[in-house]
C-alpha cells in the first residue's frame, strides 16, 4: 500500500467568471488552514483602475514564492510564477449560462458595495460587456484552459458542474 498523499500545500483555482473560484478558495482555505488570495484584488485598484502590468506580476510573484497559499484567478499572463510554485491546479468547468446567471445575481446582490472578496475601492458595478465576456467564456476560452490545466506537470483535477464543486468542497 502506498502512503497517503500530501495535503496540497500551494493551490491555483482557475475557471470562468462566475464559476465559484472565490467561494471554493475560501472554503479549502479555510478547511486546511491556507491562507487565500484572490487575483483580483492584487489586480484592480480603487475604481477600477487596472494596475500596472509589472507591479502586478511582482505582486504574483511574491505570493507565488510563499509557502503555502491558495490562488484564485486567470490572468494567464501570470500563470509562469504560479504554476511553477503549485503542487494542484483546479479548473471549475462550469455551464456558461450558470456562471452568467451567478455573475449576474452577486452583482445585483451587490450593486454599488465592495464584495466580500472583491478589491478594495471596487463597488459592484453592472457591465453588459463583463457579462458578454462571462457568457461567452467556454466558447471562446474553455479549449485553450483546459490546455493550459493540463499541461501543468503537478496534479491537476477538473471539477465539471456545481455537484463536482460541492462534494469537493465538502472534502
Amino acid at each position: 500500500m502506498s502512503p497517503p498523499s500530501p495535503s496540497p500545500r500551494r493551490i491555483v483555482i482557475l475557471g470562468p467568471p462566475g464559476s465559484g473560484k472565490s467561494t471554493l478558495a475560501r472554503r479549502f482555505g479555510a478547511r486546511h488552514g491556507l491562507p487565500v488570495f484572490h487575483l483580483d484584488r492584487a489586480y484592480w485598484r480603487p475604481g477600477w483602475v487596472e494596475a500596472e502590468p509589472v507591479s502586478f506580476r511582482a505582486e504574483v510573484e511574491r505570493i507565488a514564492a510563499l509557502p503555502a497559499w491558495v490562488v484564485d484567478g486567470n490572468y494567464t499572463d501570470t500563470i509562469e510564477p504560479r504554476f511553477a510554485r503549485a503542487d494542484t491546479v483546479i479548473y471549475l468547468d462550469m455551464p456558461a449560462w450558470r456562471c452568467t446567471a451567478r455573475v449576474l445575481r452577486r452583482t445585483l446582490s451587490s450593486l454599488k458595495r465592495v464584495r466580500r472578496d472583491g478589491p478594495d475601492g471596487c463597488p459592484e458595478q453592472l457591465s453588459f460587456a463583463f457579462l458578454h465576456y462571462t457568457a461567452t467564456w467556454n466558447r471562446i476560452r474553455r479549449a485553450r484552459s483546459l490546455a493550459l490545466v493540463e499541461s501543468f506537470a503537478g496534479r491537476w483535477i477538473v471539477l465539471r458542474g456545481a455537484s463536482a464543486v460541492r462534494r469537493f468542497a465538502a472534502g
